[in-house]
């Protein structure tokens, strides 16, 4: 493969980041190591929306004012996972037992090589809410999750495309 010219390299750092190319990382609050995690093929539902509050001026009916109100966020979708564990139902299993314990859910967008990365949007104070697991197919030596749900209390955007 043709190493690419300056202006090459420069067009594929500006393109828009693959949506199919991530990788999602749990830390737990409770442990120093993330969890082994797994592969999923699809993550959806990072997302925050702001409710609007609409304030009426007094003696003026065409005045509407519009103020910001509280912060809403989404709930984290993962879905056909493989792990190489049972750490994703551990975690669920725990959380059970202590309603307090919470993690850390980091969802980093590749580059196009596939290892760099664009950013990472960086969730806080997650809890499971749902762990499905697929047919189970004896064929298949590896622990799989059909679907994962995470709810979470905020989150971030670190980018990491400018160095």
């Amino acid at each position: 493969m043709a190493t690419p010219t300056p202006q090459e390299q420069e067009r594929l750092k500006w393109q828009p980041f693959p949506a199919f190319n991530f990788v999602v990382e749990i830390l737990r609050d409770d442990k120093p190591a993330p969890l082994a995690g797994g592969a999923f093929s699809e993550c959806d539902g990072i997302e925050m929306s702001q409710e609007v509050k609409s304030l009426r001026e007094g003696g003026n009916a065409h005045r509407v004012h519009r103020l910001a109100g509280p912060v809403a966020f989404g709930q984290l979708t993962l879905k056909r996972g493989v792990t190489q564990g049972f750490d994703l139902w551990e975690w669920f299993s725990a959380q059970l037992e202590n309603p307090w314990l919470r993690a850390g859910v980091t969802v980093s967008v590749l580059r196009h090589d596939g290892a760099s990365e664009w950013g990472r949007f960086v969730l806080s104070r997650c809890l499971p809410v749902k762990l499905k697991a697929p047919a189970l197919n004896a064929r298949d030596g590896t622990v799989a999750v059909e679907e994962m749900q995470i709810a979470y209390e905020s989150f971030r955007w670190e980018d990491k495309s400018r160095g």
